[in-house]
């Protein structure tokens, strides 16, 4: 079955940067439109970027403040999600996820394929 898996996450202070990584594992990531999301605790899933097979993507400007940018590496088999500027509100469980659908979404039921998630944590 499509698994992926996310890496990149750790502690950092306010205003640093971080890239996280999403892989996949027996397949090819640039057959399959990929999501980010972000779970903060007691707080619904919220979608961040997505980008597709073809390398469009979307931006969740209200959740990003335009700090965050997806991206594809065919090379290494991988999607980033770089993350600038970040902040205490950004501290949550960043998750990848794949679907087959060649159309991006930031909607938790289009996406079919989930990782296990990567802590991020902003504080001083």
């Amino acid at each position: 079955q499509l698994q992926v898996v996310e890496s990149g996450g750790g502690l950092v202070q306010p205003g640093e940067s971080l890239r996280l990584s999403c892989s996949g594992s027996g397949f090819h990531l640039d057959s399959y439109s990929i999501g980010w999301f972000r779970q903060a605790p007691g707080k619904e899933r919220e979608g961040l970027a997505c980008i597709t097979a073809y390398g469009l993507f979307l931006t969740n400007i209200d959740a990003s403040k335009e700090r965050f940018t997806v991206s594809r590496d065919s090379t290494k088999n991988a999607v980033y999600l770089r993350m600038n500027d970040l902040e205490i509100e950004d501290t949550a469980v960043y998750y990848c996820a794949a679907t087959g659908e060649r159309r991006c979404s930031l909607r938790v039921i289009d996406f079919e394929s989930w990782g296990q998630g990567t802590q991020v944590t902003v504080s001083s």
